[in-house]
């Protein structure tokens, strides 16, 4: 259908598109607390300009490095685990600067949690999603949902199978509860077949999802490629339920 522009009316038979797309309530409740604390002195817009390209621009190699070096390296695991923000600095992670231009990290607990073959570990952000991201940068869409984070401490081997991970039922998965001050990272049971691989070519298979534990590592699957399953008993609207969450989790 053509359309027939009349010079002179100012274009009122077709009202202007806006000039954004629309913006949510959350989005809008940023932007207010962005600009209060600039106005307030606590950060400039050039703060936060660096450190939204620095957030947008790291990816989950940090973590992939971390989980190498721990499965070639039985001393550093053994730091790692005893305390991990301190381990970071072996391989450049400073959480108290993450960014390395002045801008500290808001959480300064790191746990590592190791997973042996008979118990598995799976991270959530049931309230948000609070996530590790010095080590593996911005948590995935999937990880924010409402379907994933309430469902996962109910019913964590079916949302596991939703990515194609299935557990035989003599290993015990336990769902861990990422906080406002704590973050966690999974450290994975090495595959076999590896036992002669440098720490670059085991790094290659250490992907994002196998740090949260929705995936194992394995030769061969270097991206986190996800299966399309049908969720069971999905979440219908947005309504957070902790109670019932909290008393699933272990």
């Amino acid at each position: 259908m053509s359309h027939a522009h009349t010079p002179g009316n100012g274009g009122a038979d077709h009202p202007a598109a806006p000039m954004v797309e629309e913006i949510t309530d959350f989005e809008v409740l940023e932007i207010a607390v962005r600009e209060l604390a600039i106005e307030h002195g606590l950060f400039t817009a050039e703060d936060h300009r660096r450190f939204t390209e620095w957030a947008e621009s790291i990816g989950p190699a940090a973590g992939s490095r971390l989980v190498a070096k721990a499965w070639t390296d039985p001393a550093f695991k053994a730091r790692l685990l005893e305390d991990a923000v301190k381990a970071c600095k072996e391989i450049g992670i400073d959480w108290a600067e993450p960014t390395g231009f002045g801008t500290p990290s808001d959480y300064m607990n790191l746990r590592v949690l190791e997973d042996t073959p008979t118990l598995h570990h799976v991270i959530v952000c049931t309230l948000c999603s609070c996530y590790p991201r010095p080590l593996l940068g911005m948590s995935p869409e999937w990880y924010r949902t409402t379907n994933y984070r309430r469902r996962l401490v109910r019913w964590p081997r079916q949302v596991l199978a939703e990515f194609g991970l299935i557990l035989p039922p003599e290993v015990e998965v336990r769902v861990e509860d990422s906080n406002q001050k704590c973050r966690f990272m999974v450290l994975p049971v090495r595959p076999e077949g590896t036992e002669n691989w440098t720490e670059e070519q085991l790094a290659e298979i250490v992907t994002r999802d196998c740090m949260i534990g929705v995936a194992l590592p394995r030769p061969g699957r270097t991206a986190d490629v996800h299966p399309m399953h049908k969720a069971r008993r999905p979440v219908k609207g947005q309504a957070h339920s902790g109670e019932a969450a909290h008393e699933s989790k272990k």
